[in-house]
């Protein structure tokens, strides 16, 4: 059975297998809704068991960086969660190797553990996934 949700179309699967979902952020932390909206969907398929991956590209590696600061633009500074990730088995966290060098940033900059990768290495691991969402 397929179903839209979202102005995305599923197929609904009745045999319980668990999916391997890959979950892209290319935004900035804030200025977009993209991040925490990203962020949330995360949590929410993981707690229905789902086989959940992040992965981190182009502006989307500041999202993990150490020390956000946001009062000055009066937003509520959420990266505090992404240490919450792994309390819902989601340890599985990629950064494109590329993106983080070229904003001048290092593995110890990150507020959680990563895994980084090569450009090739990511489009490996898209291919490998049952459903990539990027915000």
């Amino acid at each position: 059975m397929t179903e839209v949700t979202g102005g995305i179309e599923m197929e609904e699967d009745t045999s319980g297998k668990i999916k391997k979902f890959l979950y892209i952020n290319r935004k900035a932390p804030y200025g977009t809704i993209y991040a925490l909206e990203s962020l949330e969907v995360v949590l929410i398929a993981a707690a229905f068991d789902q086989d959940v991956s992040l992965a981190f590209l182009d502006d989307g590696v500041y999202q993990i960086i150490k020390g956000q600061h946001t009062r000055t633009i009066d937003v509520k500074n959420f990266s505090p969660t992404y240490r919450a990730l792994e309390g819902y088995d989601i340890e599985k966290l990629y950064v494109e190797k590329e993106s983080m060098e070229v904003r001048g940033l290092k593995e110890e900059d990150f507020i959680v553990p990563v895994k980084v990768i090569s450009t090739q290495e990511m489009a490996d691991l898209m291919e490998s996934q049952d459903v990539v969402l990027s915000f």
